[in-house]
């Protein structure tokens, strides 16, 4: 058995990890997918698992991971302990790189995209707030937030420039329409 997976993407500050949670905690039976990167684990933000690159490039050829890319000269893993195993119905939230939903969808049944977006504006003072990048970051960021959104049947487009609780609404109503 496999947990359903829903990927949450979106430009860096537009909230995914606190969206996460927050839907994590509306609804039982889905779980949060803790990825390892190849960074200090008392690095910050997210829940992960932080490692060495050889202990990631190991867990590669062993096949540990169901997927793995790298982005802003990190490596990123999804253990296949994090969703293979799963009671039927449990759903499993992931927060991935775009460069990988093609790869997913071929992996994963009934695989969904959640892709946050929220205003340049907002972006910005959410980068700003959390304090880990330079003004000069902060520009790079905004300038990819825009790119390459994805795109299928399979995504979902949530703005997240309100309350918390108005997006998650939102999400919930695409989700579980039967629930509304």
């Amino acid at each position: 058995m496999t947990a359903r997976l829903i990927a949450v993407v979106g430009p860096s500050g537009v909230g995914k990890d606190t969206v996460m949670e927050a839907v994590a905690s509306a609804v039982p039976g889905v779980s949060l997918v803790r990825r390892v990167i190849t960074r200090p684990s008392q690095a910050g933000g997210e829940d992960f698992d932080g490692v060495s690159r050889e202990e990631f490039d190991r867990r590669v050829a062993s096949g540990a991971f169901c997927l793995w890319w790298d982005a802003h000269g990190l490596s990123y893993g999804i253990p296949r302990s994090e969703v293979e195993g799963k009671p039927d119905g449990s759903v499993a939230l992931v927060n991935l790189s775009r460069a990988v939903l093609d790869s997913a969808r071929e992996t994963f049944d009934g695989f969904r995209v959640l892709s946050l977006i929220a205003s340049p504006e907002t972006l910005a003072a959410r980068l700003g707030a959390r304090g880990r990048e330079s003004a000069e970051d902060i520009a790079r960021r905004l300038e990819r937030a825009g790119l390459n959104r994805p795109e299928g049947d399979d995504v979902i487009e949530v703005w997240n420039d309100g309350a918390l609780e108005e997006t998650v609404a939102t999400i919930l109503a695409a989700l579980y329409p039967e629930r509304v």
